[in-house]
């Protein structure tokens, strides 16, 4: 029976020293303005501090309120610190929370002038600026459930409102600033509340800053948190704190009282002493193995329960209106990419933005997923596209937009606002174009009225100068590898924008060209040693730079040309033409009354050139870009076109007719005067 009592002892012994100190469950951090003073005095202060806190957490919780704020150095180095562990929470978590806590937010954030890292059990801050006993709510971070409220959620609304109003006078007549609530709802739910100040606050200050973070609860859902600096708000239908409060801290100015000793155990005979201790100590060794393998299992299992609970039911939040942007475990494609000037938007404000993603919203659908239109409560109109839950791919190519395009600026580029990871959602978030793709508008024969030839020309221009940043101006090379129509956005002056950079490629300082076992893009635009070997280079989007400039010159599509044009591609069209003097019939009839003849041949004789079957002898966008905004220089004789990849017919050319054709149109063109 001793025995028996000794072990089911020691059970419950490991069992609480299992569970009582759980992991710390991460939340968000923030971390602007940050600089690099690694050896600075203003480092070693942080380290001084960073060594501190964690040892400091655990004394201070076991005998005062879990809380605590210290500086180290002087100024212009001086550093201000504190962190804060939630009320209910025991010294062990606390201690555990914040060790982890201030070795997390140097691998997060890198050493800069100020940072913040919430976790469910506690908060840690730090900053170049004195910041005790003062209000702050910026940043701010909140969460809420994606599951609606049933019922009246006015009535659900006020139940919050005095149920949280009620934790709040509580709190701020305690030394903890720390208070819960609960209520019975009905017969079968429970609303439970929580709110909690830094202690270092007023009585006023403490009330003040609840009151703001109550106005950013979403009490239309069954569950809502919202995070500040100095306070934090939180309500759900399930118990989320320890409703036992930890045992009150003992008299610091008189000893404890010895504990009563339980009576001694009745002595066990000599006789077969040393055989029980060793059964004791053989059992006890196994399960000590037992429980810690089972607790570690357990505790892994309740861990991912616990994550994809949170991926499924909850949506976390950046409050963007204070101008703050931090990363965290959602946005980690960001990490290495400046995240810190990259805006995320809350899935609750793009949902609002685009009616959840209503039909009379949906702008149109890529390879990708579908784009919609939103317009945010300032009224700014923006693009959504949403990554489809579907693709097996896209998530990849969507972290290769991020990256690329948030290095990206040009007028001829598509502006990127922000994204939104949040749960099972992937969104990009860029500036709305009124007028759609060029696509929508070129091969409509209604909506191409609307692009005379000067448009075209511009449009063209303007393209070729977007690419001409991608290949040589930035400060990346960029190849886009899928440019076609229909990643050509207009905004409102028809200005095109070259969009959708999923494909992309960033090539080193000397490196001219790649292969690659995956290809990928859009047949009929892709180049041929692309399409068949995999080989891609600034080249590759010369070519699908010509094949779009001969669509737009014909208003006709070259995927699909050869169904009316007796097999046929465009590119052997348009080079058939030309080799028999009859370039002019490429025009789109629409263009009749605004086309420039003289122009037109020397677009489509750009044109050609680009589309060459060698890629050594297509030009570069440089060259091109001169091309196109020159009337008098002589422009090289073009070569036949490679054969359009994906079309099986190509209508033979006999070369001396191809030579003296292309002779012939040669000389007009090159003597080409301004209009």
């Amino acid at each position: 029976m001793n025995m028996i009592l000794i072990l089911l002892s020691l059970l419950s012994f490991l069992t609480f020293v299992v569970e009582a100190i759980p992991v710390p469950t991460y939340l968000y951090h923030v971390c602007p303005n940050t600089t690099s003073n690694k050896d600075s005095a203003y480092q070693t202060n942080l380290n001084l501090l960073l060594a501190d806190l964690p040892r400091q957490a655990y004394l201070n919780d076991k005998y005062s309120v879990g809380f605590y704020n210290a500086t180290a150095g002087n100024d212009p180095d001086k550093l201000y610190a504190l962190f804060l562990c939630r009320g209910d929470v025991n010294a062990d978590t606390c201690q555990s929370c914040v060790n982890v806590a201030t070795t997390n937010l140097t691998t997060l954030c890198p050493i800069g002038e100020q940072s913040i890292i919430w976790y469910d059990e506690c908060l840690f801050r730090y900053s170049n600026q004195s910041f005790f006993s003062i209000i702050s709510r910026s940043p701010s971070f909140w969460m809420y459930s994606t599951n609606n409220f049933t019922g009246s959620t006015d009535i659900f609304g006020e139940k919050v409102s005095s149920l949280l109003t009620e934790a709040t006078a509580e709190a701020v007549n305690t030394s903890k600033m720390f208070a819960t609530r609960k209520v019975n709802l009905d017969s079968f739910r429970t609303l439970y509340g929580l709110v909690q100040c830094t202690p270092d606050l007023s009585k006023f200050a403490c009330n003040s800053c609840l009151e703001a973070a109550f106005a950013n609860l979403r009490t239309s859902q069954v569950g809502s948190r919202v995070l500040f600096p100095s306070c934090s708000v939180r309500y759900e239908l399930y118990p989320f704190y320890n409703e036992r409060e930890p045992p009150a801290p003992p008299p610091l100015l008189s000893p404890s009282p010895p504990p009563t000793q339980p009576p001694p155990p009745p002595p066990i005979p000599s006789k077969g002493r040393k055989t029980m201790w060793i059964a004791i100590g053989a059992t006890g060794s196994a399960i000590i193995v037992l429980l810690l393998g089972s607790s570690l299992l357990w505790r892994r299992h309740k861990r991912d329960k616990e994550e994809k609970s949170t991926n499924d039911h909850e949506v976390q939040l950046l409050h963007l209106g204070e101008g703050s942007i931090g990363g965290d475990y959602s946005y980690d494609i960001l990490q290495g990419h400046e995240s810190q000037e990259f805006p995320h938007f809350p899935l609750g404000i793009i949902l609002e933005a685009t009616q959840n993603f209503s039909d009379e919203n949906k702008l149109g659908e890529g390879g990708f997923g579908p784009v919609y239109k939103g317009i945010l409560v300032d009224g700014k109109e923006v693009a959504v596209k949403r990554l489809s839950r579907t693709s097996g791919q896209g998530l990849k190519e969507l972290k290769n937009e991020v990256t690329l395009i948030s290095k990206l600026q040009h007028k001829n580029l598509v502006r990127l606002l922000g994204c939104c990871l949040e749960g099972n959602e992937s969104m990009l978030i860029y500036e709305y174009m009124p007028n759609k793709s060029l696509d929508f508008l070129l091969f409509d024969s209604t909506k191409s009225l609307k692009l005379n030839w000067k448009r075209r020309i511009s449009i063209i221009n303007g393209i070729a100068r977007g690419l001409l940043y991608l290949h040589e101006d930035s400060r990346l090379k960029v190849i886009h590898r899928d440019l076609k129509t229909s990643n050509v956005l207009l905004d409102n002056e028809m200005n095109p924008r070259i969009s959708d950079f999923g494909m992309a490629r960033i090539f080193g300082g000397n490196q001219n060209e790649a292969n690659t076992k995956r290809v990928v893009g859009t047949y009929g635009y892709m180049a041929p040693e692309y399409a068949m070997e995999g080989l891609f280079s600034v080249k590759s989007d010369v070519f699908s730079f010509g094949v779009l400039l001969l669509e737009i010159l014909s208003g006709k599509k070259n995927s699909g040309f050869y169904l009316s044009e007796h097999g046929q591609s465009l590119l052997n069209y348009a080079w058939k033409l030309w080799c028999e003097g009859r370039a002019l019939e490429l025009m789109d009839p629409v263009l009749v009354h605004s086309c420039v003849p003289a122009e037109l041949l020397k677009y489509m004789h750009v044109g050609l050139l680009c589309v060459q079957e060698d890629p050594a002898d297509r030009p570069t966008m440089s060259s091109l870009v001169v091309m196109l905004a020159s009337d008098t220089i002589v422009l090289p004789k073009p070569t036949e076109p490679a054969f359009s990849v994906g079309r099986v017919v190509n209508l033979a050319q006999s070369s001396s007719d191809g030579k003296v054709a292309s002779s012939n149109n040669e000389v007009t063109l090159s003597s080409v005067s301004p209009r």
